[in-house]
């Protein structure tokens, strides 16, 4: 691989890519930049220099590669985590969009593909040790679609990786990710919503006194859009071996210490009634979406993150509680 390096990235406008992009526009290997997105977008408003938008779907091969041509490295940031469309456009978009990807990427021979994953891909089982360690194997979810398309995916990329062992496979696992991009970012609060839910957030806060609500003391871990940014550039430099990586911002949190941040006054739960309810919820038979997400409070999971310290070099910037307070303040 050249000195200089050129960087596809799908999905580039997500809050991933606006944690990532200013940091390779910065990065002096870093020659090239190419944005693969289904929408058009103008990286000047951003200023974004060096990045070229490439329009295309990652359901479509064919388009991948010929965005991809040149590439050294490519980061595949593209994901539907919620939304209207049906299950088989969603899967068809995660599953077999990221398999395209890499492939795409092993065709035009690509040196590094970066992907960025999620805690959720360890699956919210009873037996998963605290904290976990990426010698912990990932599991499907027993309900929540997203964590289990994460866990496949990241089976079905190893799969890959042992098939196109020149193509360097690196997977980052973060746990919620904030920053001042969250609100508003594609997939996360829909656009139409984004002023509501902003002027709910400022009449809370602005109450003369904190709203009260029963929260149960269920732990917590944050990460900063930023210091995901990082892991990305560092796994694209090559910093440490190919291989999964937990990042996560310093600090637990608890339930409690989020609902005081949102201006609210917790009051005791408990946990283990709360626990067995998100359970419960997360198993009704044809249950919404929506509801498939109360699998995540059933047993909350804390990362070790010494892994991507020792090896990648990477430590974050930005506290759990910091990155918290930095998505407040944009919101």
């Amino acid at each position: 691989m050249s000195s200089r390096l050129t960087v596809a990235v799908t999905g580039p406008t997500g809050t991933f890519g606006f944690g990532l992009l200013p940091l390779l526009e910065l990065n002096a290997r870093v020659e090239r930049v190419v944005g693969i997105a289904r929408r058009p977008f103008d990286p000047a408003e951003h200023g974004w220099t060096k990045l070229e938008y490439r329009q295309g779907d990652v359901r479509d091969r064919s388009a991948l590669e010929e965005a991809f041509a040149g590439a050294d490295v490519v980061v595949h940031l593209a994901f539907m985590i919620t939304g209207t469309a049906p299950r088989a456009t969603i899967r068809a978009i995660n599953v077999n969009g990221t398999l395209n990807a890499f492939r795409a990427a092993a065709a035009a021979g690509a040196r590094r593909f970066v992907y960025a994953s999620s805690v959720a891909a360890y699956g919210f089982h009873a037996d998963n040790p605290q904290p976990l360690t990426e010698d912990w194997p990932v599991r499907p979810a027993s309900h929540l679609f997203y964590a289990q398309e994460k866990a496949e995916i990241e089976r079905r990329l190893a799969d890959e990786a042992a098939a196109w062992p020149d193509l360097e496979l690196y997977v980052l696992r973060p746990p919620i990710v904030l920053g001042p991009h969250t609100i508003g970012a594609k997939d996360l609060v829909p656009r139409p919503l984004v002023p509501f839910v902003r002027g709910a957030g400022t009449l809370v806060r602005r109450l003369p006194l904190p709203v009260p609500v029963a929260v149960p003391d269920l732990p917590v871990q944050f990460v900063d859009e930023d210091d995901v940014g990082q892991a990305l550039l560092l796994s694209i430099l090559g910093a440490g071996p190919p291989g999964a990586y937990n990042v996560a911002g310093d600090g637990v949190l608890s339930a409690r210490d989020v609902a005081r941040e949102l201006g609210l006054a917790p009051l005791p739960a408990s946990r283990r009634v709360t626990q067995a309810g998100a359970r419960a919820l997360a198993g009704l038979p044809f249950a919404p979406p929506a509801l498939e997400w109360s699998e995540a409070l059933s047993r909350p999971m804390i990362m070790d993150t010494g892994k991507a310290r020792r090896e990648l070099g990477w430590s974050p910037r930005h506290s759990g509680l910091e990155a918290l307070r930095r998505t407040l303040a944009a919101a």
